[in-house]
């Protein structure tokens, strides 16, 4: 092994070896993304909540929504028969996520599956604006940032406690329609200020419960103090039955589906995987640059049929012959008619003046004064001079050009 190759190796297995060590010390940072997976135990997931959550709506069946949306799942369960028109199952639909991303064909159908008699709990830092429009709700952000957010039931009979959020920075209700809507929450982030954070909404015979703290089913929160209590008593308010949890979304549907998506979600073997590719590529370009053979210079072939025509045009121009370069100038003239336009040569009468004429497009003045030098040529018994070379060199150009 050349000497170069082994000090390349030496330094990359040094800085691996130092990286490993540096990290190995270093404590592993916090997660804070706001995931709601079931799957994340991060303080923002939903892992406690998904192994608590019978606990959570004691004496309730609870169906998961892992697979199909909203709209394909409700409406595999309704029953289209005249006599009937209805849903096969009844109960309340579930759903705890970051954004409001439910399609809107999904929350079409949300609407016909509550005004049937049913019920929809979403809890959301944002709702989808078809649901926001059509139930009449504005909602607004604080735009004051605070550390620390309270937040209560409106019921002080079921609950007077206050519940201290931190990073729980959430969209609040603004504007909402007063006589449809039950107001069940509220929070604060300021001594002096109430805003709206949980309602009940009536529609036709159902009801949409709508929350806009969903940090308060996550793992922090489930995990901390007595904050469990809240989310108690925010799921209390749903109506007792059947619970259709929607988790599409929220079972990393979305990971990449590449080979490298362990590695690069382990710290340790990203590094490593980063590091041999850069060596690698190091290696590559230092004896790339080193071993790489000269590629020698290749002189094209010269074209010397242009100089070899000029030294015969030149030789017979000097010997004053001018018969016979008129002549080759004929033979060159009547091949390129024959080949090119398939025409007859043998005669050159009016019959093949009108047929170069159609061919060729060109004036059949030139044509017929061409066709007359070349027969007048023929016939001529005495040696050519210059001057007839000029003139049928012309004639020839203003036919072939």
């Amino acid at each position: 092994m050349d000497k170069s190759i082994k000090i390349y190796i030496g330094v990359l297995v040094f800085i691996f070896g130092l990286i490993l060590f540096a990290g190995k010390k270093q404590p592993k940072p916090i997660d804070w993304r706001p995931t709601f997976s079931v799957h994340d135990k991060i303080p923002y997931g939903l892992y406690v909540f998904d192994k608590e959550i019978k606990g959570l709506l004691k004496g309730q069946k609870i169906e998961r929504i892992t697979a199909v949306t909203p709209y394909e799942y409700l409406d595999s369960k309704y029953n289209p028969d005249t006599l009937v028109e209805d849903y096969r199952i009844k109960g309340t639909f579930l759903n705890i996520a970051g954004n409001g991303d439910i399609d809107e064909q999904s929350v079409k159908e949300l609407f016909y599956f509550v005004s049937r008699g049913n019920n929809a709990f979403l809890s959301m830092r944002s709702f989808p604006q078809i649901l926001l429009d059509s139930l009449k709700l504005d909602v607004q952000n604080d735009l004051k940032r605070p550390h620390k957010t309270l937040i209560w039931m409106a019921n002080q009979k079921a609950s007077s406690k206050k519940y201290i959020f931190t990073q729980s920075v959430e969209d609040y209700f603004s504007k909402i329609d007063t006589a449809n809507t039950t107001v069940l929450g509220y929070q604060s982030s300021a001594k002096n200020e109430k805003h709206i954070n949980f309602i009940k909404v009536q529609y036709h015979s159902g009801y949409f419960y709508l929350h806009t703290q969903p940090a308060a089913f996550t793992n922090y929160h489930l995990l901390k103090g007595n904050h469990y209590q809240y989310a108690e008593n925010a799921l209390s308010q749903i109506p007792k039955g059947a619970i259709f949890w929607y988790t599409k979304g929220q079972n990393n549907e979305s990971v990449s589906g590449s080979p490298l998506r362990y590695i690069f979600s382990q710290p340790g073997l990203k590094w490593a995987y980063l590091m041999s590719i850069f060596g690698i590529l190091i290696f590559i370009f230092f004896n790339a640059k080193r071993k790489q053979r000269i590629v020698p210079i290749v002189k094209p072939l010269a074209n010397l049929t242009v100089d070899f025509t000029k030294t015969i045009g030149n030789l017979y121009y000097q010997e004053g012959d001018h018969t016979n370069i008129i002549d080759k100038k004929i033979i060159f003239f009547l091949e390129k008619m024959r080949t090119e336009y398939l025409l007859d040569t043998t005669k050159l009468d009016d019959d093949f003046i009108k047929k170069l004429h159609l061919k060729t497009g060109k004036n059949i003045a030139d044509i017929q004064e061409l066709v007359f030098l070349i027969n007048e040529h023929r016939k001529s018994y005495h040696g050519s001079l210059e001057e007839d070379l000029i003139r049928i060199n012309n004639a020839i150009e203003k036919v072939i050009h």
